[in-house]
Parts: C-alpha cells; sequence; structure tokens
C-alpha cells in the first residue's frame, strides 16, 4: 500500500473527500515529524509508538573494498507496534478479563 492507496481508504471509511483524507493524512505525518524533531515520544495506545533513539558509533565494513569504516553516531525514528496492532498482524486475539 503507498501514499495514494492509504488516501483512498482513509476517504472510504471516513466518507470524506479524497482532498480531506490527504490533508488529514500529510498533517498527521507533518505532527509526527515535528515532534520526533523536538524529541518527543508520539504514542496510539492498541497502534503503536514513535520515538527516536541514538544510535551510538560503531565500526563497519566498506562492501566493495572491504576496509574498516568508522560510521557517526546518530538519531533514528523508530517505530514500535502496540499490542493490539501485533496480535492483529499475527493473527491472535488479546484475552478479555472477566
Amino acid at each position: 500500500m503507498n501514499k495514494s492507496d492509504l488516501v483512498k481508504a482513509i476517504s472510504k471509511k471516513a466518507e470524506i473527500t479524497n482532498a480531506a483524507a490527504q490533508a488529514v493524512l500529510e498533517s498527521f505525518i507533518e505532527a509526527v515529524k515535528a515532534g520526533l524533531k523536538k524529541g518527543d515520544k508520539i504514542q496510539l495506545i492498541g497502534f503503536g509508538s514513535f520515538a527516536t533513539v541514538k544510535r551510538e558509533a560503531r565500526k563497519g565494513v566498506n562492501p566493495q573494498t572491504k576496509k574498516p569504516i568508522k560510521i557517526a553516531a546518530k538519531k533514528v525514528a523508530k517505530f514500535v507496534p502496540g499490542k493490539e496492532l501485533k496480535d492483529m498482524v499475527n493473527g491472535t486475539t488479546a484475552k478479555k478479563k472477566k
């Protein structure tokens, strides 16, 4: 599924125009980007969490020359799926407490 497919799915599910769905999706993406840039963690209960994590500097190998190289430390965006999403993808359902 690409961005245009996602816009169509949102449009159909929410019963709004494709233009409105496009605006909603782009607003969501921009809000997540802005939050991650500030270092915030974005949690969507049942879906998952977006966060930034610091990746330490490390040594690597250039695959063409086989020579060792230094890979600099950096921040990377990370998505961790929530339990509900994991269960849905795996075809399992969470047991409800009585």
